[in-house]
């Protein structure tokens, strides 16, 4: 192995709180990377394609709880019912409709994560806060005995204004509030708050992020 995951694991996590969740973004990254991962401890990885995910199931420790990260097609979802612990990226009620369709038939719950569009680049994927509110208050979700929605996901804009970055996540921590407040009161499953990844994430810890995104800063850049 080639560059020193163990080190830059340790590194990376000597700066996150103990109340942060540490997701190691493992995608296309090679399996031996993420064994080394895991065998100083770190057990919440990462992946965004649905062909390499199950592929690294299927070959590394049963224990490893895998996040889907990334933009989730709806006929994708079959694939990673029966064992994804969580769906960070869930960006419409037809989405959120197939998980809990899909989760049903493997008697599960799978933990999801609203993804919400703060940032002001038009590429990145999740609901406007107002979408976000109209899904809420419609309540549909509410009849979803298959899913559980713990909390929010973003990305910030992809700029060096450190301030624009803190303005972003500051948004979404103040949206979370709201939600939290009007929806999830007594809801203690409705609790992360998931921003920052290998450039900000230091600013999203400040911005209460409870779950950072890092890959780069650990495996370093990516084996296509």
């Amino acid at each position: 192995m080639d560059y020193d995951v163990r080190k830059n694991l340790s590194e990376v996590l000597s700066g996150i709180p103990d109340n942060v969740k540490l997701v190691a973004i493992s995608k296309y990254h090679p399996d031996e990377y993420i064994e080394a991962a895991y065998s100083d401890g770190q057990r919440i990885f990462g992946e965004s394609h649905e062909q390499e995910l199950t592929k690294k199931h299927d070959s590394l420790p049963s224990d490893i709880q895998w996040h889907f990260i990334g933009h989730l097609q709806t006929n994708k979802v079959k694939y990673i019912a029966p064992y994804i612990s969580m769906i960070e990226s869930v960006d419409s009620l037809r989405l959120l409709r197939e998980i809990n369709r899909q989760a049903g038939k493997h008697d599960r719950v799978i933990d999801i994560l609203l993804e919400l569009h703060v940032a002001e680049e038009a590429t990145k994927y999740g609901f406007s806060l107002n979408d976000c509110r109209n899904l809420l208050e419609d309540g549909e979700w509410r009849e979803m005995r298959n899913i559980r929605i713990c909390g929010l996901m973003t990305m910030a804009s992809f700029v060096e204004d450190k301030e624009q970055i803190r303005n972003e996540f500051t948004m979404a921590a103040d949206f979370f509030d709201e939600v939290k407040a009007r929806y999830f009161a007594n809801d203690d499953a409705f609790c992360e708050r998931s921003w920052g990844m290998s450039d900000d994430y230091p600013i999203a810890i400040e911005c209460r992020s409870t779950m950072v995104r890092v890959g780069t800063k650990i495996f370093g850049p990516r084996v296509y």
